[in-house]
């Protein structure tokens, strides 16, 4: 039990309530307003974190969100150890008009995948740009991104105001709009907001945030699909000892009731679970809809095998496969990507929602070069969750993306033993394909 009370502790901190003591009477979550997910991204110490709290505390004396400390949202013994944040964390606030998901991005590299996972659950991002540094490497890679899984609006705080002279705000913020725009974003139109979050998590400017909740509230409402089959990529997991398994994620389409069933899918995993509680940011709710981050209370689970990465589904609606047709956009040099092209069964890791995955991408030409588009196939040695119309990236181990693509056909899977080249034939493994009819269909 002490486990389980600290484990929960630790989740409940960011996003969940603790069910180790039900004698506790839980809130009622209500939706009075419109929700959006946002979060903080941009370069290791420029300020991601500091923002994060400063906006609850500021928030906090209106009544409008729990204060959340710098240190609850850096959480982790090798975080505090580092001085850097490397797990996502996820925290509630509200303004007069919409109730906000933030979720505070890692900013260090070597857990970009992290990342990966925190901006794949944002409608919108605020980019934090120190202005004693300006854009840095992690800036450019953050809103590429941003770019890659979908974003269509970003904030720019410029943060450390109180350190420099205003001449060099002002190049701070040329340098932003043309680094937008040069990511596909309105620079020209974007809002900038400048400012010092540490000052304002001092109580010695509020102005900042303000500012910045107001640029948050002129953001455009995305457009939900509640309609279509619920499928959640589960982000995490904890055991809640008698009760069941809580599974952690943004829903990305339909909706959930309490009582319902649903099917929890994953690497040779296939199990049906009953829906025993919704709680949003430690408030139980009867249902929750596309876009809400929640935590299901699940009953019937084998718990050990379930990890990131796992989706949640309606029963029948997902099959796992592992031979993709893809639109593919190769990135330039000058966009981040490689120098040189890649030929035909480059092999490399795949993201998309919060899995990650190595495989093989094939092309009807013999080489695809840096800036260029193709059609092209993946093909895993397991099954991966996907369905028709997904985003994914493609990663190489220097920590570099290499491009990204859309999914437009799927394949019945076909195993496949091994990806060595002696034993590996690409073409005989497409003569055993076959399309697949049902199932995987965008919402």
């Amino acid at each position: 039990m002490r486990f389980c009370q600290r484990s929960v502790f630790s989740l409940s901190r960011r996003f969940y309530v603790s069910y180790a003591q039900p004698q506790q009477k839980v809130q009622t979550y209500k939706r009075e307003k419109p929700h959006l997910n946002v979060g903080t991204i941009g370069h290791v110490d420029h300020g991601k974190t500091t923002l994060s709290a400063a906006i609850t505390k500021v928030l906090s004396r209106q009544k409008k969100a729990r204060f959340v400390s710098y240190e609850d949202i850096d959480k982790g013994a090798e975080e505090r150890a580092r001085g850097v944040t490397i797990n996502i964390a996820h925290i509630e606030y509200e303004s007069d008009n919409r109730h906000y998901a933030h979720t505070d991005c890692p900013g260090h590299i070597d857990f970009i995948k992290n990342m990966i996972t925190g901006t794949a659950q944002m409608d919108s991002a605020v980019l934090v740009i120190a202005a004693d540094d300006g854009v840095m490497p992690q800036t450019r890679e953050h809103l590429l991104l941003a770019k890659q899984i979908g974003l269509r609006e970003i904030i720019v705080f410029v943060n450390k105001t109180d350190l420099v002279d205003t001449d060099v705000t002002e190049l701070v913020e040329i340098e932003a709009r043309e680094l937008l725009t040069a990511y596909g974003f309105d620079g020209e139109n974007a809002k900038i907001v400048f400012g010092s979050a540490l000052r304002a998590l001092a109580d010695e400017d509020d102005k900042c945030i303000l500012d910045l909740i107001n640029a948050l509230d002129g953001l455009e409402e995305p457009v939900r699909t509640e309609n279509g089959p619920f499928l959640m990529p589960i982000s995490s997991k904890c055991k809640i000892t008698g009760r069941g398994s809580v599974l952690i994620g943004t829903i990305e389409s339909g909706t959930v009731k309490k009582g319902d069933t649903l099917e929890l899918l994953g690497q040779e995993y296939a199990q049906k679970t009953l829906i025993a509680d919704i709680h949003v940011f430690g408030k139980s709710t009867a249902q929750s809809s596309a876009g809400e981050h929640v935590g299901l209370l699940c009953k019937n689970l084998y718990y050990d095998p379930i990890s990131r990465g796992f989706w949640l589904t309606k029963p029948g609606t997902v099959t796992p496969t592992n031979i993709l047709k893809v639109e593919f956009f190769m990135l330039s040099e000058a966009d981040g990507g490689r120098r040189q092209g890649i030929r035909n069964g480059f092999q490399e890791t795949v993201f998309c929602t919060t899995w990650n995955s190595c495989a093989k991408l094939f092309f009807d030409s013999e080489l695809v070069m840096p800036g260029e588009h193709a059609t092209g196939t993946l093909v895993f040695l397991n099954n991966v969750l996907i369905k028709k119309g997904a985003k994914f990236t493609l990663r190489e181990s220097r920590q570099r993306t290499v491009g990204y693509g859309i999914v437009s056909e799927l394949y019945k899977p076909v195993f496949i033993d091994t990806f060595k080249k002696k034993v590996f034939n690409f073409e005989k493994i497409m003569e055993r394909a076959e399309v697949m009819t049902e199932g995987n269909v965008t919402p």
